[in-house]
């Protein structure tokens, strides 16, 4: 059954959405569309009546109604039967009508056939590819031959294993031993009975949560942290408890007193070109951090999903090299393709088989093809990475050139690795930004949502896995939401009070 959402829900999502900075109807419509842009109101749910929200809301029906017809014209809401459209997004075409109807594309100084904005950014200059630009995901087309390659050889395998049942909680062995042999060239001696595999980092991360972790227990994050934990955590019914980072770096004093007096049952850390800020954990503040960990009774998990994508060459010993005890979760997503769904956990063998046990509830264990295939890929992980290397190094330098040309007044650090630049904005408008985004070809993740209770409006993450000439598009996109903000200060205010998304 799809799902719906009744007008008390939505209001709560709401929040304070009716500043009196323009004509209601359009600010009830640019709060709703940035919640589902933002993902806390799913795709496909049926929205509540007019006449339900428009007295949740104790706003006139003609007020709903209008705002309705305005997402229903920009795309971000079908016609349903009745006034109970369903959600959805729309099939952009950017800098055309069909991103906001003719009405939008006129205030936004265009004509619906190209963008012309505030501050002299011109259509030739903000040529749009086909579709829409997606700066939300960080994250690599698949490295195709190698995986083609894979895939050709599971299917060889595959027969072999038919007789079978094909269910396996830990993962096959092949696929297993390739993964321990990973870690022990890297120093962290580890055998196959230490290895569960799962269907991605957020499922291992889900099932560490689940085994580990009751309602109510706290666990600590790192403040930003990955939107998709921060998800997670929540849906445990757990209670983040966020540490921000210093200038520069993790802050350890911070952290050693959060573990010291909360005491949580978890602390979920990217020490390994951590996202969204690319930075990486030295080697002399891990040793803190485990001690730590110990003191406290906190069981540390180390997310190194980005571990492989180390851009300057900067040495680290992975978490776990510090302390058995470490629980550790990686990934092919970001070092191959996320369409493999591949992920792992690294533990004790007494813990992979605690967690092997709780899995059991959830499923039974991953496609058989895929982990086939992803024993060629792991043993051969070295061979697309060079390349990949370079691709990123390329990226990351023309990202960071345009960014600074065309947006001189966004603080843009260098990241060590992974996939992003953590910028730092001259006003808190990442929301905003957010909002106006689709409206100029691009999406965007705003800052908030990579921390908790609407922090990081002056933050926004801008990955650079698309080629250089699509990263141009974007910045000059970037650009020009900037200067139609720069150019209508109520509407800056407007946006960014709408209620930011912590999660994604």
């Amino acid at each position: 059954m799809a799902p719906s959402l009744n007008a008390a829900a939505l209001s709560r999502l709401l929040g304070p959405w009716n500043r009196g900075a323009g004509p209601a109807y359009r600010e009830l419509a640019d709060v709703v569309r940035l919640l589902i842009l933002d993902g806390r109101v799913p795709l496909e749910t049926a929205l509540p009546s007019e006449r339900a929200l428009s007295a949740a809301l104790g706003v006139s029906r003609t007020t709903v109604t209008a705002a309705y017809t305005s997402l229903r014209e920009q795309g971000f809401l079908s016609s349903g039967q009745g006034s109970r459209g369903r959600t959805r997004i729309p099939d952009l075409n950017p800098f055309g009508p069909a991103i906001f109807g003719p009405a939008k594309a006129k205030e936004a100084g265009g004509t619906g056939q190209g963008w012309t904005g505030a501050g002299a950014m011109s259509a030739p200059g903000l040529a749009a590819p086909e579709g829409i630009l997606d700066l939300a995901y960080s994250a690599l087309p698949a490295s195709g031959e190698l995986v083609h390659r894979a895939f050709a050889a599971a299917l060889t395998e595959l027969p072999a294993l038919l007789p079978g049942f094909g269910y396996d909680a830990i993962g096959l062995l092949p696929l297993r031993q390739a993964i321990a042999d990973r870690y022990t060239a890297a120093g962290v001696p580890t055998h196959a009975g230490q290895v569960m595999v799962t269907s991605g980092a957020q499922h291992a991360l889900t099932i560490v949560l689940r085994t580990l972790a009751d309602r109510q227990d706290r666990v600590l994050v790192e403040h930003p942290s990955y939107p998709n934990a921060l998800d997670a955590i929540r849906a445990a019914r757990c209670r983040p408890v966020p540490v921000a980072f210093a200038h520069g770096g993790w802050d350890l004093p911070a952290l050693e007193t959060a573990l010291a007096q909360q005491r949580p049952k978890l602390a979920y850390m990217v020490p390994d070109f951590h996202n969204p800020t690319g930075m990486a954990m030295p080697d002399a503040q891990r040793r803190r951090l485990v001690r730590a960990a110990a003191a406290a009774g906190t069981v540390l998990v180390a997310d190194e999903t980005l571990r492989e994508l180390n851009l300057d060459g900067v040495a680290t010993t992975p978490l776990a090299g510090f302390s058995p005890h470490v629980v550790t979760i990686g990934s092919l997503s970001k070092s191959h393709w996320g369409g493999l769904r591949t992920g792992w956990i690294r533990a004790s063998e007494a813990m992979i088989g605690r967690l092997a046990a709780a899995r059991t509830t959830v499923d039974l264990g991953g496609p058989v093809m895929e982990q086939l295939a992803a024993a060629h890929l792991v043993r051969a992980l070295d061979e697309p990475l060079p390349a990949r290397l370079a691709t990123l190094r390329t990226n990351r330098a023309a990202l960071l050139e345009l960014l600074r040309g065309h947006l001189p007044d966004w603080q843009t650090p260098v990241p060590a690795g992974g996939l992003s630049v953590w910028c730092r904005l001259p006003a808190p408008s990442s929301t905003a930004l957010t909002v106006l985004a689709p409206e100029f070809g691009i999406r965007l993740a705003a800052g908030p949502r990579f921390g908790i209770g609407g922090a990081f409006e002056r933050f926004l993450r801008v990955p650079f896995t698309l080629p250089p000439e699509q990263l141009e598009t974007s910045v000059l996109a970037l650009r020009a939401a900037q200067d139609k903000l720069n150019a209508a200060p109520q509407l800056r205010r407007t946006l960014t009070t709408a209620p930011a998304v912590a999660i994604a």
